[in-house]
């Protein structure tokens, strides 16, 4: 039998040629493109498990006062870990070096504690407007979230709040002031809630 027209013969180029340097420059562009795309995902996947746990974490009715999100944070969301550590650490024998995921988990509380200290990101569950539109978010979709209003919390003052993304959502637009007797007054450009 002859060969059939559609099985083509692959072209070997020479490698010091232009054509396999241009092919191996889309090559590589491809790889970059497809790395860039992985890591979106992973990053969109781990702000939707962060933002699932704040949406299990709302009252049925409502919103949260100020207090209530700090001992959320506190109490919940730093404190998540300690169960699988305190697992790790027993299981570990008298003298034995840490296990992986025992370090990667402390590493995480670690990071987490500073970031809280420092200034840590949060949807503002204190405005109204804001915790309905929370509400309706299907847990899936990460990108719906960022049109959420966001504030920014410390450990070292939890009486007080910075408004670091007013939201991009048109009801929120709508609604500027914060709910739970929350003052809002602008303090150098940043939307300070006391």
């Amino acid at each position: 039998m002859a060969p059939s027209k559609s099985a083509k013969k692959a072209k070997v180029f020479h490698p010091d040629s232009r054509k396999a340097a241009q092919l191996a420059r889309t090559q590589l562009r491809k790889n970059k493109l497809s790395d860039a795309r992985s890591q979106k995902t992973k990053k969109l996947a781990s702000q939707a498990d962060v933002y699932g746990f704040f949406y299990h974490a709302l009252p049925p009715e409502g919103v949260l006062s100020l207090r209530e999100l700090h001992s959320l944070v506190r109490d919940a969301w730093l404190t998540r870990h300690d169960h699988e550590l305190e697992e790790e650490r027993s299981a570990r024998r008298k003298g034995r070096p840490k296990s992986t995921k025992e370090v990667k988990l402390e590493e995480i509380k670690l990071r987490e504690s500073e970031e809280y200290r420092t200034g840590m990101e949060v949807l503002d569950l204190t405005h109204a407007a804001n915790v309905e539109l929370f509400r309706k978010w299907d847990q899936t979709e990460a990108a719906y979230v960022q049109m959420l209003r966001f504030i920014r919390i410390t450990s070292t003052d939890p009486t007080a709040a910075v408004l670091s993304k007013p939201g991009r959502h048109p009801s929120l637009r709508q609604t500027p002031q914060s709910t739970n007797g929350n003052v809002a007054s602008v303090d150098n450009g940043n939307l300070m809630l006391t």
